[in-house]
């Protein structure tokens, strides 16, 4: 199914470096030198399924911050459950865990339990009051939804939880074409314009890529495929910098789908880290900071409870792996590539943005911002 591209522009939760410069930001156990990785689609999901709980001023917030408010409510929902039997089959290789947690004793009314399970295959889930149960609780039921994948998703249980949004997802790509393991050599990594390091850098000097510049972000962009559907976007800066926030604050889904268009098929001399990014992160205080912030204060959830509650947490967490694995060892032999005197050289040695997207939907799978691909 085609999905609406408004649906998918979920550029409010894209990076959160602002915020880690804030005052607020400051509280996160993360620095704003750290790398970040974020599932838009894992914590979009969770929110959109909120928005079933909200009265019609609250609901106008979330539409709003989701882009959803050029669509009529009935085809969000129902083109939401489009999208998860998508992008998240039992055979791909997403795995995506989205929920929604309330406060304990909260009696909540069934028309939103029956809406949420119909729509989005989420069941709400309220609070013991047992810290160490509900937290072995959510973590196990992380790792079901994972397959395994994510073993613990949050390492304490929050205090004071009224309401809970939790988003998880990981995923282990597979290039439609490998890279050979033997050109995969330590190289220079340039971590700014002072310090270098050695990484495991894999590489491919015949490679076929979608190459472009954009000169108003100074970057340059490739494009890869992997297997199911899923392309790969590098933004390289033309320069090394770990300052990025122009880039970052473009990456909407709208946009990478009009840098898509513009990209041109090459050959080049490609080489890229080998990247198992594992990032963990409370996100309540950068989801304050953006348009949501009186989902926090004074929203309307009547729909879900007849008690006033709100949102107190947002917790996320993504891994990602790519490797050298493909699915053949040679491009395509139906893809033409532009004829150049040279091919490109590509080399991503320093700081960048990636984007994991679905093709077919415009779906964001993932968007990080890599600074040490070392990093953990």
């Amino acid at each position: 199914m085609q999905i609406p591209a408004v649906l998918l522009l979920l550029g409010l939760l894209t990076i959160p470096s602002k915020s880690q410069n804030s005052p607020a930001g400051q509280q996160s156990s993360r620095t704003a030198t750290a790398n970040v990785l974020l599932s838009p689609f894992s914590l979009a999901t969770a929110l959109s399924g909120l928005s079933l709980g909200a009265g019609e001023r609250t609901e106008d917030v979330i539409s709003r911050a989701l882009f959803y408010d050029l669509l009529n409510k009935a085809e969000v929902h129902n083109t939401y459950k489009d999208l998860l039997a998508s992008v998240t089959g039992p055979e791909k290789s997403l795995k995506s865990a989205s929920r929604i947690i309330v406060e304990k004793r909260l009696r909540v009314k069934s028309t939103f339990h029956s809406q949420l399970e119909k729509s989005y295959r989420m069941r709400l889930r309220a609070l013991s009051g047992n810290t160490q149960l509900d937290l072995q609780e959510i973590n196990n039921w992380v790792r079901q939804q994972t397959r395994g994948r994510i073993l613990r998703f949050m390492k304490d249980m929050p205090t004071d939880v009224s309401i809970l949004l939790a988003g998880a997802a990981y995923f282990k790509g597979t290039w439609k074409t490998k890279f050979d393991t033997k050109r995969t050599v330590l190289k220079d990594f340039h971590l700014d314009e002072d310090r270098t390091v050695q990484v495991s850098m894999m590489s491919d000097p015949k490679a076929i890529l979608r190459y472009g510049f954009d000169s108003e972000l100074n970057c340059k962009i490739a494009q890869l495929p992997l297997t199911e559907g899923v392309s790969a976007m590098f933004f390289l800066p033309t320069k090394v910098t770990q300052n990025m926030t122009l880039i970052e604050e473009s990456l909407t889904s709208e946009f990478v789908h009009d840098v898509d268009r513009e990209l041109k098929t090459v050959h080049a001399v490609l080489s890229l880290p080998k990247l198992k990014l594992n990032y963990e992160e409370a996100l309540g205080n950068t989801v304050k900071e953006t348009r949501l912030q009186s989902l926090f204060t004074s929203p309307d959830f009547t729909k879900i409870s007849a008690k006033p509650i709100k949102l107190s947490h947002v917790q996320h967490k993504a891994i990602l792996e790519l490797s050298e694995d493909g699915e053949k060892s040679t491009p395509n032999p139906g893809v033409n590539a532009a004829r150049l005197t040279f091919p490109i050289e590509y080399h991503v040695d320093r700081p960048f943005l990636l984007v994991l997207r679905d093709d077919t939907t415009g779906t964001l799978l993932f968007i990080g911002k890599i600074l040490d691909p070392r990093s953990v």
